[in-house]
C-alpha cells in the first residue's frame, strides 16, 4: 500500500473511481452499447436484404431484357409473316381483279356488238322501207304514165311481190 501513496494515489479514491467505472460501464452496456449493437445488426441486416434485392433486380433486369429481346423477334417475325400474307392476298385480290376486269369487258363488247348489229339491222329495214317506198312512187308514177289503171294494178302486185322475196 505504501507502494501506492508513493505514487500519489488514494486507494479510497481510486476504489471510489473503479467503482464510478464499472457502474458507468454496466450502465454504457445497458441503455447504450446494447442498442447500438441493434442498430448497427438492423442496419447491416438492412444493407444485406437491399444488396440481395438488388441482385435479384439485376437478375430480373436481365431476364426481362432477354424476353424483351424475344418478343421484339416473335414480332418481327409476325410482323414479317403478315407482310407476306398481305402481298400475297393483295397479288391474289389483284388477279382477281383483272380477271373481273377482262370478263366485264368482254361483256360489254360482246353488248356493244349485239346493240351494233341490232342498230344495222334497223337501219337496213328503215332503209329497205325507204327504199322500196320510193321505189313503190317511182314505179307508180312511172307506170301511171305508161299503162292502164287495170295493168299497173298487176305490174305493182308483181312489184311488190318482188320486193318482199329480195332477202334483207
Amino acid at each position: 500500500m505504501e507502494l501506492i501513496k508513493n505514487f500519489g494515489l488514494d486507494p479510497f479514491l481510486l476504489g471510489a473511481q473503479v467503482v464510478n467505472f464499472l457502474i458507468i460501464l454496466y450502465l454504457l452496456k445497458r441503455f447504450l452499447y446494447k442498442p447500438i449493437l441493434d442498430l448497427l445488426k438492423n442496419r447491416e441486416t438492412v444493407i444485406k436484404d437491399g444488396l440481395q434485392k438488388a441482385q435479384e433486380a439485376v437478375l430480373l433486369l436481365e431476364k426481362t431484357k432477354e424476353e424483351e429481346k424475344r418478343i421484339i423477334k416473335n414480332a418481327q417475325a409476325e410482323a414479317k409473316k403478315l407482310l407476306e400474307n398481305a402481298k400475297i392476298h393483295s397479288l391474289s385480290l389483284t388477279a382477281k381483279l383483272e380477271e373481273s376486269s377482262k370478263k366485264q369487258a368482254e361483256r360489254i363488247l360482246l353488248q356493244a356488238k349485239a346493240q351494233i348489229e341490232q342498230e344495222t339491222r334497223s337501219a337496213e329495214e328503215r332503209l329497205m322501207s325507204n327504199v322500196s317506198r320510193v321505189a313503190m312512187q317511182f314505179l307508180q308514177k312511172s307506170v301511171s304514165q305508161l299503162f292502164d289503171k287495170k295493168d299497173q294494178e298487176e305490174v305493182m302486185k308483181k312489184a311488190i311481190e318482188q320486193l318482199k322475196k329480195t332477202p334483207n
